[in-house]
């Protein structure tokens, strides 16, 4: 891995003020900790980012940042930052900055999202591992679908259920179903620099690669009922 200690690798994680599902959402705590704070404490362990911020319209999540030991360098404009803008125009907006602040130019990006409080370094790195490795455009986590695979997935037509796309074996049980499923974790997006800013993409190339993240790992906070999951299993409230 040398090589790869070589490169130059910025991470990012995207907070910005205000959320539908929950309100202020990315600093609600969770077991008395900024929702942030996990995604900021994992991402500064990490043996492969040589910088990481956080970016941010909002003074108080900037300021949380700085409390756990991250940088938030600028304030985050407003077209890229409302309900409308992407994720790709706030990256491409941040690796701009830094690149124009540091004077250099980086070799892959990596988004850290902030609603996936159990990922860890390990996963960060693993993904990177993966990047480089492969030359890929990008390697993102995943996670496997099980009760939801695509076989069990239908539309309605006429009052009645119809395959959506995957045609379902009647009475399979859920081990049975093929070919294994799986869906973007929104957790981590390892990026090679020029696929980002030049594509305005994060994934979707035929040089896109997987990273399976663990299942127990791959919960993602979007609604109050995610939180009090979450909440339960850091407080081991879960029994046999």
């Amino acid at each position: 891995m040398n090589n790869l200690l070589k490169k130059n690798i910025l991470g990012i994680t995207l907070a910005r003020a205000g959320s539908k599902g929950i309100k202020n959402k990315n600093i609600k705590l969770l077991n008395g900790k900024p929702l942030l704070a996990y995604t900021i404490i994992e991402s500064l362990k990490s043996k492969y980012l040589d910088e990481y911020i956080i970016s941010s319209d909002s003074e108080e999540i900037r300021q949380i940042a700085l409390d756990y030991g991250a940088i938030a360098p600028f304030s985050r404009p407003s077209q890229f930052s409302g309900d409308t803008a992407s994720s790709v125009s706030a990256l491409q907006h941040a690796v701009n900055w830094m690149e124009n602040e540091k004077n250099i130019k980086y070799d892959y990006v990596v988004e850290v999202m902030c609603t996936n409080p159990f990922k860890t370094c390990i996963d960060i790195d693993k993904c990177i591992d993966i990047l480089h490795l492969n030359s890929a455009d990008s390697a993102i986590a995943v996670h496997k679908l099980e009760d939801h695979h695509p076989a069990r997935i239908k539309k309605i037509i006429d009052g009645k259920i119809v395959d959506f796309c995957v045609s379902e074996i009647p009475e399979s049980r859920r081990q049975d179903l093929k070919p294994d499923a799986y869906i973007r974790s929104g957790s981590i997006y390892a990026l090679n620099r020029d696929y980002l800013m030049n594509s305005s993409r994060r994934y979707g190339s035929k040089n896109s690669f997987a990273y399976i993240l663990p299942q127990e790992r791959a919960i993602n906070i979007d609604s109050m009922i995610d939180l009090m999951v979450a909440e339960s299993i850091l407080k081991g409230n879960f029994s046999e």
